[in-house]
C-alpha cells in the first residue's frame, strides 16, 4: 500500500489557514477587502479582546446570492477570475478564493447576506469548517460577517498570539491604511465599544489623514502630483520637520491596494535627501494608479508584495514628484509664515523711540542732533561701543522718559574706533528703503576675503565660490528663478553662546546653527567639486600610507577605480598597505588622510551596494563636516553677515547634509503674544 495520500478538505483548509490567517488582523484584512470588492460605501468593523474573541465586519455592498453561500466557503472558489489570463490584469483586492474557507476552518463563523433592499437574506453558520446551518433570514442589503473564538480548534496557534494590545495594534495599522487607500468609503472601527476610527467617506484623503494622524499633521502635509504615460501619482507627504522614528508612517497604495515596496520607499527617501535627520522618516500617503497588466500581485499569499514591470520609470516619477512638492515651501521649523488668527482683542500702543533723519548719520552727529542744547546725560564710560561678535550694535537707545520729555543728552558721546570696514547697524538697515538695504547686504556679503581670520582660514581650505554679485540677495523676491521659495532676507543681530546666529527679518526672529549652516555651504561646494575631481588632483612628493587587515586590503584592491573616480590615486604596497599618490587639492587641509580612510571604511561597509554617486555624496559630507566652523566659535558681525549671505545662495539652505535643521523661526505674532502686546 502506498504511503502518499490526499489530505481531507478540512485538514487542508486548516493548513491553508496558517498562510492566510496569521492573526486577527489577517481576518479583518480579508473580510474588508471582500467588502470593498463588493462595491461597499460603508464598512463597519467591530472587535472585542483584540479580535480573538469576536470580529464583525458589516458592509452595504452587492451581497452574496443565496445559491452561492456554501460555494463561497469552498477552497479556490471566487467570482473575480475565471481563466489564467485574468491573473495578468487583476483589478480586485481579492482573487485567490482562499480567505473565507481558511477563516471558517479556525473559527465559529456566521455570514448573513442580502443582494437587494427587499430585506430577504440568507444566513450561513460554519463551525471549524463544518456547515451547521444554511437558512433564510432578514437583513438589509450587504453582508454581515461575524467571526467568534478565532483559533479555538488550533490551540497551538492560539498560544502564540501576542497580548491584546499588540494584536489591536496590528488591526488598527491595517484599518488606518485601508481607510487612507479608500477615502470614498466611510469606515468605522470599534474595539470593546470604543470608537478608534471614523471616516466620512467624502473622498477627501486629507480628512482621513486628520482622522488617523491628527488635525495638526493633516495641516502640515504637502500635496504631491505626477504622471507619465504609464503611471499616475497622487497623495500627500509631510514637511521635513514632521517625522517619525520608523517607516510605519509611509503608506504606498497601488490601484487601491496597500502594499510594501522597497523600491518606492527608497525613491521617497531619496527625494528627502539631506532634509531628514538620521533614522527619521516622513509621513507619506501616496496612491499610484496604473494599468493592471503592469502589476503582478500574485507574489505572496498576503498580497502585500507586488512586482512592477517598469520599476525604474516609477521610481523616477516618485522621486521627482516628491522633490517637486518639497521644493515649493521653506523648510524652517516654527509657526506658519502666514498664521491665521482672529482680530486681537487688545493691541498695546507703541511709542516710537526713533527719529527718522538721524538714522542715516554717524553716531556722534546723531546724538548731537538729538540734543542740540547739550546738557547732562549718561557718562561716556557707560557706553557700549561696538567690537567683536556680541557688541556690534548701536549704543543704547533713548529711554522712554528721555524720548517723551525731551531731556538732554551728552553731545560728546564716544566715537567709533577707526577701522577699514564697518558695516551699517542691522536696525539702521532695516529702516532703510528696500533698494538701499539690498545694496548694504551685498556690500557686506560679497568680499568673503575680508572676513575675520578665523572664518577666513576655514574658507581658504574649502574655498567656496562667492555668491554672484549680479543676483539680488535671497528674500527680496518671493521666489527664486527656479520657482522655489526664496530664503528669508536675514539681518544679523548677534550670536548666542558662540553657536547660534541671531537674525531678524520681516517675519520675525530667526536662530541659525552656524555649524550646520557652514556644513550646508561646504557640502554643496564639495559635492560640485567631486563631480570633476581629477581636474584638481595633485600629486604628492611623499605618499600617504594606509594600513588595513588582509581581508580589508583584498576587498579594496577591487575598488581602486572608485577611489580614482573620486580623485584619489591609491596604489597597493604589500599585503596590507596602500600608498596614496594623489588626492584633490581642495580636500580640507590637515584632514586628507582621515577623509581617505573614512572613504575606505565606507566602501568596505557598503560593499556591493556602493557606487560612485553614493561615494561622491558621502565624501562630500565628510569634507564639509571637517571643514566647517564648530560650536563655541565666536564670530564677528562681518563673519556672520557673510555666512548668512552664503547660506541664502545655497540650493537647499534649510538642513545640513545630515538632515538637521539650520534655521528655526519665531514669528512676530508669537513674540507679541509672549509679551502680551497682542491678546487674542
Amino acid at each position: 500500500m502506498g504511503k502518499i495520500q490526499v489530505l481531507d478538505e478540512q485538514l487542508a483548509n486548516q493548513i491553508a489557514a496558517g498562510e492566510v490567517v496569521e492573526r486577527p488582523a489577517s481576518v479583518i484584512k480579508e473580510l474588508v477587502e471582500n467588502a470593498i470588492d463588493a462595491g461597499s460605501s460603508v464598512i463597519d468593523i467591530t472587535i472585542e479582546e483584540g479580535g480573538l474573541s469576536f470580529i464583525r465586519v458589516t458592509d452595504n455592498g452587492s451581497g452574496i446570492e443565496p445559491a452561492d453561500m456554501e460555494t463561497a466557503f469552498q477552497r479556490h472558489a471566487t467570482s473575480k477570475i475565471s481563466s489564467s489570463s485574468d491573473l495578468f490584469k487583476i483589478a480586485s483586492l481579492g482573487f485567490r478564493g482562499e480567505a473565507l474557507p481558511s477563516i471558517a476552518a479556525v473559527s465559529r463563523l456566521e455570514c448573513v447576506s442580502s443582494i437587494d433592499s427587499t430585506g430577504l437574506a440568507q444566513r450561513l453558520l460554519i463551525e471549524g469548517g463544518t456547515v451547521t446551518a444554511n437558512e433564510p433570514a432578514n437583513a438589509p442589503q450587504g453582508t454581515d460577517m461575524s467571526v467568534r473564538d478565532l483559533f479555538y480548534n488550533t490551540p497551538a496557534r492560539l498560544k502564540y498570539m501576542k497580548a491584546i494590545q499588540t494584536e489591536l495594534g496590528h488591526i488598527t495599522d491595517y484599518v488606518y491604511r485601508i481607510a487612507l487607500a479608500h477615502p470614498g468609503i466611510a469606515i468605522t472601527l470599534k474595539h470593546n465599544g470604543s470608537v478608534l476610527l471614523r471616516t466620512l467617506g467624502t473622498g477627501d484623503r486629507l480628512q482621513v489623514i486628520a482622522a488617523v494622524y491628527g488635525t495638526n499633521t493633516a495641516k502640515a502635509m504637502l500635496k504631491v502630483e505626477g504622471e507619465t504615460s504609464d503611471y499616475d501619482l497622487r497623495g500627500f507627504i509631510s514637511k521635513p520637520e514632521l517625522t517619525r522614528a520608523n517607516r510605519n508612517g509611509m503608506t504606498v497604495i497601488v490601484n487601491g491596494r496597500y502594499i510594501r515596496s522597497h523600491a518606492v520607499n527608497q525613491a521617497i527617501l531619496q527625494a528627502y535627501h539631506t532634509l531628514l535627520p538620521i533614522n527619521r522618516f516622513p509621513i507619506v500617503v501616496l496612491e499610484i494608479g496604473m494599468h493592471p497588466s503592469l502589476l503582478d500581485v500574485n507574489v505572496h499569499p498576503s498580497k502585500m508584495e507586488v512586482r512592477f514591470s517598469k520599476e525604474n520609470e516609477l521610481r523616477t516619477l516618485v522621486e521627482q514628484a516628491v522633490k517637486g512638492a518639497l521644493g515649493q515651501v521653506r523648510h524652517i521649523p516654527g509657526p506658519a509664515e502666514k498664521q491665521e488668527r482672529e482680530k486681537p482683542l487688545f493691541v498695546q500702543d507703541a511709542i516710537s523711540f526713533h527719529r527718522p533723519d538721524p538714522l542715516s548719520m554717524p553716531w556722534g552727529q546723531e546724538r548731537s542732533l538729538s540734543n542740540p542744547g547739550g546738557g547732562s546725560g549718561a557718562p561716556g564710560g557707560s557706553s557700549n561701543p561696538p567690537g567683536g561678535g556680541f557688541n556690534t550694535g548701536k549704543p543704547a537707545e533713548l529711554s522712554t522718559s528721555a524720548a517723551s520729555t525731551g531731556s538732554s543728552h551728552n553731545s560728546s558721546f564716544p566715537q567709533l574706533p577707526k577701522r577699514d570696514y564697518v558695516p551699517k547697524d542691522a536696525m539702521e538697515r532695516l529702516y532703510k528703503p528696500a533698494e538701499q538695504r539690498e545694496e548694504s547686504v551685498r556690500e557686506a556679503a560679497a568680499p568673503w576675503e575680508q572676513a575675520a581670520p578665523a572664518l577666513q582660514a576655514a574658507e581658504e581650505t574649502a574655498a567656496p565660490p562667492p555668491a554672484p554679485e549680479s543676483e539680488p540677495p535671497a528674500g527680496e523676491a518671493n521666489e527664486r528663478p527656479d520657482g522655489t521659495p526664496a530664503f528669508p532676507d536675514l539681518y544679523w543681530i548677534g550670536q548666542l553662546h558662540g553657536t547660534y546666529i541671531v537674525a531678524q527679518a520681516e517675519e520675525g526672529l530667526y536662530l541659525i546653527d552656524q555649524h550646520a549652516a557652514h556644513e550646508r555651504i561646504n557640502y554643496e561646494y564639495y559635492f560640485q567639486k567631486f563631480g570633476n575631481p581629477q581636474a584638481a588632483s595633485q600629486q604628492l612628493l611623499v605618499p600617504l600610507t594606509l594600513e588595513f587587515t588582509s581581508g580589508e586590503a583584498e576587498q579594496l584592491r577591487g575598488m581602486i577605480n572608485l577611489f580614482l573616480e573620486a580623485g584619489v590615486e591609491l596604489e597597493p604596497f604589500g599585503a596590507q598597505t596602500f600608498l596614496v599618490r594623489a588626492y584633490p587639492e581642495w580636500f580640507p587641509q590637515g584632514e586628507e588622510q582621515a577623509i581617505i580612510e573614512e572613504m575606505a571604511e565606507l566602501l568596505l561597509s557598503e560593499r556591493k551596494s556602493i557606487n560612485i554617486a553614493k561615494l561622491r555624496e558621502k565624501a562630500a559630507i565628510m569634507c564639509s563636516c571637517k571643514a566647517s566652523i564648530k560650536a563655541n566659535d565666536r564670530k564677528t558681525r562681518e563673519e556672520g553677515e557673510a555666512l548668512l549671505a552664503r547660506l541664502a545662495a545655497c540650493n537647499q539652505p534649510y538642513t545640513c547634509p545630515h538632515g538637521r535643521p539650520i534655521v528655526v523661526h519665531l514669528s512676530t505674532y508669537q513674540l507679541e503674544k509672549m509679551f502680551k502686546r497682542v491678546m487674542s
